[in-house]
């Protein structure tokens, strides 16, 4: 497998199926390391933080164990485009990102991330599930302003009250209604179960290419409320 760009384009050569199969093994690994520090997360956090503090944490985290794996994570990563003149200029930000070793810059596997079933002021729970889905979630990569030319893209959810069934049946039923728009190919498939993660697969066209997205949904339970779950959980 290689790697070039033409006309300012990045060209992944060689088999899409070996590439998939190592986006894959990427996402599974560094979701188990996810999984591992993610309560280390938690803890460092406040009750409600917003998107971005909950990544910058956990990519800090990471980052030792991410080294000695031969992994390397970045925080809002720019990736670079070549222009028609030749000109490098810097792409739109992207929540986290995996940059595949021994490549360059432009092969790396996006993260998108947000928030999911958050209290309001009124105390009332928005699932969020429209802005999961819509322009600024999973749209980013079937409009292609994330990972253009490969074929995996992730999504990361922050569930923040802890209730994963919630969060995944309302995330389903918004790709539902906005199946033409995402290209959604057939109904969501569980992937292989990692530590507390809800982890499941959807496939796109986008336009004339197809697509993978990769989902895992997390509890973030924070404070006297991860306290009060665990208490209840030993009774």
């Amino acid at each position: 497998m290689t790697c070039g760009c033409s006309r300012g384009k990045v060209v992944v050569r060689g088999s899409s199926s070996l590439w998939v199969a190592r986006f894959r093994g990427l996402d599974e690994e560094v979701l188990r390391g996810v999984a591992c520090v993610w309560w280390n997360v938690v803890g460092r956090l406040p009750n409600q933080p917003n998107e971005d503090q909950v990544t910058a944490e956990l990519v800090e985290s990471l980052f030792v164990w991410a080294r000695r794996q031969g992994i390397y994570i970045e925080y809002q990563f720019v990736p670079f485009e070549r222009t028609g003149d030749g000109s490098i200029v810097g792409s739109r930000f992207v929540d986290m990102a995996v940059i595949a070793e021994g490549y360059g810059r432009n092969i790396y596997l996006a993260y998108e991330c947000k928030r999911l079933n958050v209290r309001g002021a009124d105390g009332a729970r928005r699932s969020q599930a429209g802005d999961y889905v819509g322009k600024n979630g999973m749209m980013r990569f079937i409009e292609g302003k994330y990972a253009r030319y490969l074929p995996v893209g992730c999504m990361l959810g922050y569930v923040m009250d802890g209730d994963l069934p919630w969060a995944y049946t309302r995330i389903v039923d918004a790709m539902k209604a906005r199946q033409g728009g995402l290209g959604l190919q057939g109904e969501p498939t569980a992937a292989t179960p990692i530590g507390i993660l809800r982890y499941f697969v959807t496939q796109h066209m986008r336009g004339d290419r197809w697509m993978e997205i990769r989902h895992a949904l997390l509890p973030f339970v924070g404070g006297s409320e991860r306290s009060a779950q665990e208490a209840t959980a030993n009774v």
